[in-house]
């Protein structure tokens, strides 16, 4: 337990730093499955979401710690009538993170209000380690930070755990994310219970049937019990979304402003879609 104290102890930023170093480094290195020029422009505009999250939440961080510590100080939530081991709440607690997350998730495919600043992360057409950074703050903020709070009134998590389940959500989420060749058999051993790399790209999957499918974070097994769990071959992938396609709306200042202008929704049938270029 001290390890992990001292584990979580460690500033997220430096995490998060030491995450997209890691990840990104391997993609410039090592086999990766699709073809994207422009690395460094692309990194650079998807940084910049981060740089404004980080100047956000020195505010909500604050009033979101300060409400999770009223709640637990007044005994709110189920694990309260519960008497478990450290360990186990622990566990407990980070699976209650999550699937929050994922019925939130959900509701920003759903609701058009929360697609609005949501579509910002799946406008991405070239989608690799830096996407991470690519969600509107606002969404991060007011959406799944305010869940956070919900999680724990409803539940009784504690601060410690959320810190713990954003520790695993940061490796999980570059994970995902990273353009890299991973073996096939992460899908049908750890994929079972897991979020793996191949789930998570058909999340992106520029074709509305497959986009809205695959919303868990860290545990697939939401998706399987919920139905809402696909899967699609590699090779017939294409990233992001079709009214974002020009370069000019994967700007930074563009993807910013995005969620107040009226972009209609649209998708490319499934037998006119030209596939993410894939490396030979």
């Amino acid at each position: 337990m001290e390890f992990l104290n001292r584990l979580l102890g460690i500033d997220p930023n430096y995490i998060i730093i030491g995450l997209i170093a890691l990840f990104f480094t391997l993609e410039q290195i090592m086999g990766s499955p699709f073809n994207f020029k422009k690395r460094a422009h692309h990194l650079l505009q998807n940084v910049l979401f981060q740089i404004v999250l980080v100047g956000i939440n020195i505010f909500f961080v604050t009033f979101q710690v300060f409400s999770i510590d009223w709640l637990n100080n007044n005994g709110v939530g189920l694990l309260y009538l519960f008497e478990l081991p450290i360990w186990a709440k622990l566990i407990v607690s980070v699976a209650f993170y999550d699937i929050t997350a994922y019925w939130i998730h959900r509701a920003t495919h759903k609701i058009p209000l929360l697609w609005r600043f949501h579509r910002v992360h799946h406008s991405d057409t070239t989608m690799d380690s830096s996407t991470v950074f690519r969600f509107h703050p606002i969404e991060l903020t007011m959406v799944f930070g305010l869940g956070n709070i919900v999680t724990a009134a409803v539940f009784g998590t504690d601060v410690f755990s959320m810190a713990l389940y954003y520790f695993i959500l940061y490796i999980f989420f570059f994970f995902e994310h990273a353009n890299l060749n991973y073996p096939k058999w992460l899908n049908s051993t750890f994929g079972l219970i897991f979020v793996m790399p191949d789930h998570h790209r058909v999340h992106h999957q520029q074709d509305q049937f497959y986009t809205d499918s695959n919303y868990a974070d860290i545990f697939i097994l939401w998706d399987r019990i919920f139905g809402t769990f696909k899967t699609m071959p590699l090779e017939k992938m294409k990233f992001g979304l079709v009214e974002f396609e020009e370069d000019n709306k994967q700007t930074f200042l563009y993807l910013i402003k995005c969620p107040f202008i009226n972009i209609k929704r649209t998708t490319s049938a499934p037998d006119k879609r030209t596939p993410t270029t894939l490396k030979k």
